[in-house]
């Protein structure tokens, strides 16, 4: 029997196999809109900055 989890955006149960392409997500649409949260940086990993943007020149932060 296959493991059930549910999908991180809207709690429905999802099967934990390999048929189910968007997984742990029960589709595409879902998947997107979490991607979206992390692009817009809704979602964060908590921590300290690797580097410090303050104490960095102009041409230093494009690169």
């Amino acid at each position: 029997m296959a493991t059930i989890v549910q999908c991180p955006t809207c709690s429905v149960d999802v099967p934990w196999v390999n048929e189910q392409k968007y997984r742990p997500f029960c589709g595409e649409r879902c998947q997107l809109i979490d991607f979206g949260d992390w692009a817009t940086e809704s979602f964060r990993v908590a921590g300290e900055p690797a580097i410090d943007e303050a104490s960095l020149g102009p041409d230093e932060m494009d690169s």
